[in-house]
């Protein structure tokens, strides 16, 4: 079908779906989803998100997302998503060890959040454990209840 947009206002039409019920379930700007059906793919945010998009809009309105991505990439020339067997981008060194230094930043604060939590708990156990231990001072007796022999 050469014409992408209508084919998905077609399925949303029939199942007696407006623009905004989806937008509200999507969480899509309707103007979006509107250019979408128009054909209108420079309204659209690009790339990945504008796949996504249209994932999104065909499991709403009950078309196989996968055949709608395809169907989509082909009718608006995209690029396909990257296969799994394609090699990844040579991430650089310094990255590399940026990495590296952030997750040891990480477990490090994770361990020093642990600790303070136990040491809490051993100050808490402690305090509790002087408050209830220590003796108890007697009030001193009230004096006797003065006669008045007038």
């Amino acid at each position: 079908m050469d014409d992408f947009g209508g084919k998905l206002r077609q399925a949303r039409e029939r199942r007696g779906i407006s623009l905004r019920q989806i937008a509200s379930s999507t969480k899509i700007a309707a103007a979006a989803l509107d250019a979408l059906e128009r054909n209108d793919i420079s309204k659209l945010p690009g790339g990945i998100f504008s796949r996504a998009f249209v994932r999104s809009y065909a499991v709403e309105v009950g078309l196989d997302p996968d055949e709608t991505i395809r169907e989509f990439l082909d009718r608006f020339n995209q690029d396909p998503p990257p296969s799994s067997g394609a090699p990844a981008a040579a991430i650089p060194e310094e990255e590399k060890q940026f990495e590296h230094r952030q997750r040891q930043a990480i477990k490090a604060l994770s361990i020093g959040a642990g600790l303070l939590v136990v040491l809490i708990a051993v100050l808490y156990l402690v305090w509790r454990g002087r408050t209830s231990a220590s003796p108890s001072v007697p009030s001193p007796p009230a004096p006797p209840a003065s006669r008045d022999t007038r």
